[in-house]
């Protein structure tokens, strides 16, 4: 239903490295260039790097098909786990049966063909796709690969392409036999402002599309922008910009529909959302604070909380750190304080000195200061202290009659 509503006789934007689609930005020319170059003058080794979805595969597959009449070729992309895995890969692509054989017998196979080949005048071109998955000791045998040479030239010429991860590979000391065979390190870069637009306009050529420009200019500046130049960013928002624009039944991709593509393709923001939302704490706000608090924004809101709480938390333990040590140091002290001693006499008062009365005591804390009541029966008592009665002694000693 889309190719049929704009036109196109087939996808303009689709998934698979189809050479045809190919646009050659200046450095992609360069690139390709490079390649031919170096398969031309048997140099042995080359190395493409780029990042993902830069049109490698795309690049290595238009690189093939200009060796078609002048080389025999093979392309290998499966993840080989050791030797014998890459061995096995390399001649079955060649349509040569290596069940049941040894590594050795697959290595002599292998000799013959390029014997053949170089016999009938013709290159041997192994490309390694994906190499940056490989493994050490795949990549030294890709090296020991190298060794099928005569005298005066190499009978195999080998192109590693992988993302920057085999530079890094590569760039072990482990690495530096290899690292010293490879004779050009070709690297992709992303595309500009102007050659993004020629890329999607040679594209929905190629796809058959005749008629009016079918992105705006502000829509092709948009996808540049989102896009970063990669060609495969580029491929996945002009698709859905298509499908937008015909959903809602207009001929032409504007800047709104990219936007709205951009956010529906947005996976970092919506999943930093989505841990936002999760890590979000629920807060109550007290009712006394209500008031104040639905005049402030949800995050404002929450920092005043978070604050608040914290400062509480400080204050509580600030006290608590006071009176404990207010009690140890009063403690310290009081077991530091030197005691008064009292002399011999003054103990010796301590221990002749009567209890004092309980009437003493009553009137020493009687509120109001008053005297305190004497009970009836110490009335006897009282009055011979203050030498109002005398003792029955002293007037049996003061009469006349004795």
């Amino acid at each position: 239903m889309l190719l049929n509503y704009f036109g196109f006789t087939e996808q303009p934007f689709g998934v698979t490295p189809d050479p045809r689609f190919l646009h050659f930005g200046s450095n992609h020319r360069e690139a390709l260039a490079s390649l031919v170059y170096g398969t031309e003058m048997n140099r042995g080794f080359l190395a493409l790097i780029a990042p993902p979805g830069m049109g490698k595969t795309s690049l290595l597959f238009h690189f093939l098909e200009g060796l078609r009449n002048k080389a025999r070729t093979a392309f290998l992309f499966h993840h080989a786990n050791d030797p014998r895995d890459l061995m096995r890969y390399l001649i079955a692509d060649i349509e040569l049966d290596a069940s049941g054989k040894s590594l050795p017998e697959m290595h002599e196979m292998l000799n013959r063909v390029l014997t053949a080949e170089l016999q009938a005048g013709r290159r041997f071109v192994l490309v390694i796709d994906e190499a940056h998955n490989m493994s050490e000791e795949v990549l030294e045998s890709v090296r020991l690969l190298s060794n099928f040479e005569t005298p005066w030239m190499k009978l195999m010429q080998i192109v590693l392409s992988g993302q920057p991860q085999l530079g890094e590979s590569l760039a072990r000391p482990s690495m530096w036999q290899l690292r010293q065979r490879i004779s050009a390190f070709i690297h992709l870069q992303p595309f500009t402002a102007t050659e993004i637009s020629a890329y999607i306009d040679h594209r929905l050529w190629v796809a058959g599309y005749e008629g009016e420009p079918l992105f705006a200019s502000s829509a092709k500046s948009l996808i540049g922008e989102y896009s970063g130049g990669i060609p495969r960013n580029i491929n996945n928002l002009c698709f859905q910009s298509l499908s937008i624009a015909y959903a809602v039944g207009k001929k032409q991709v504007e800047s709104a529909m990219v936007r709205e593509v951009i956010e529906d393709l947005s996976i970092e923001k919506l999943y930093s959302a989505r841990l936002d939302r999760a890590a979000r704490p629920s807060y109550q706000v007290a009712p006394a604070a209500s008031t104040f608090s639905a005049t402030l924004p949800e995050k404002q809101n929450r920092h005043i909380s978070r604050t608040d709480r914290r400062s509480g938390r400080k204050v509580a333990l600030a006290s608590i750190a006071v009176l404990f040590l207010g009690f140890v140091f009063g403690a310290l002290w009081k077991s530091a304080a030197p005691q008064a001693k009292s002399t011999p006499r003054q103990a010796s008062r301590q221990r002749l000195s009567p209890p004092q009365s309980p009437c003493r005591e009553r009137r020493r804390r009687h509120p109001t200061g008053l005297r305190c009541p004497v009970r009836p029966k110490n009335l006897m008592l009282v009055a011979r202290r203050r030498g109002v009665i005398q003792p029955r002694h002293a007037e049996l000693k003061a009469s006349p009659s004795w």
